[in-house]
């Protein structure tokens, strides 16, 4: 078995960045009363109103039990509201309720927020690197697989 070293892991230092985004987002979107699941459900909802569960937890990397979770929550709360499609009756389109577009509002200016704070830490060209070498991160991950 070769070992290696976990400063040398580059998924070790992906996985430290992406924790510390989540909670720099969860801590930002407090204001809005959201988590970042439940933001990231609102974002694509906005996106693309009618979209089902199950391609609602494709888009947002969790499994579809998780996305039922999320979305029961946001219907509870008022923030979406779910109808049956009209040609497939088993299949429920979401879309945001008027208070759901207002939080969503809310929460993606907390949201962009970080973003933009975290991409004032690169000058212009190490951004678009960075992003290219992500980009390739995951291009040779899902290769892999």
């Amino acid at each position: 078995m070769t070992s290696m070293p976990v400063e040398e892991r580059i998924g070790s230092h992906i996985k430290r960045a992406e924790q510390a985004l989540l909670a720099a987002k969860n801590a930002a979107l407090k204001s809005a009363a959201v988590t970042v699941p439940q933001y990231a459900a609102l974002l694509w909802i906005s996106e693309k109103p009618g979209i089902s569960a199950a391609g609602l937890a494709r888009l947002c990397g969790v499994t579809p039990p998780t996305m039922n979770t999320v979305l029961k929550n946001l219907q509870e709360r008022g923030f979406i509201e779910r109808t049956p499609h009209e040609w497939h009756g088993n299949v429920l389109e979401t879309r945001l309720t008027d208070e759901g577009r207002a939080v969503m509002v809310l929460a993606d200016a907390a949201a962009v927020a970080v973003e933009r704070a975290l991409a004032r830490e690169f000058t212009g060209e190490e951004r678009e690197l960075l992003i290219r070498l992500l980009g390739r991160c995951a291009q040779r991950l899902d290769d892999q697989r």
